[in-house]
């Protein structure tokens, strides 16, 4: 798989509506943000979800470095946590 097929996969996946499976995006990181948040002890936002989902992806290719949805979904994970984190600090 080339590099540009995994992202045209990747935004494939983060552009298409999926807020009917989901919810909405933001509301959908914020509320894992703060699940994660009471179970760590420790403040968590939205854009760290993205983050660390993608070094989830990251972890899971040492177990099989050739499986492509590890790398797709992670470019998609970043993409997400840079939107929100966009929408988070840009005030």
């Amino acid at each position: 798989m080339k590099r540009q097929e995994i992202l045209e996969t990747a935004c494939d996946y983060v552009t298409r509506d999926r807020a009917a499976d989901h919810g909405n995006l933001e509301d959908n990181f914020k509320l894992i943000a703060e699940y994660w948040s009471l179970h760590l002890n420790c403040d968590v936002a939205p854009d760290d979800v993205g983050v660390m989902m993608a070094l989830l992806k990251i972890a899971r290719t040492k177990g099989n470095a050739t499986h492509m949805d590890n790398y797709i979904d992670c470019a998609g994970y970043m993409a997400c946590a840079a939107e929100i984190a966009e929408r988070l600090y840009d005030d």
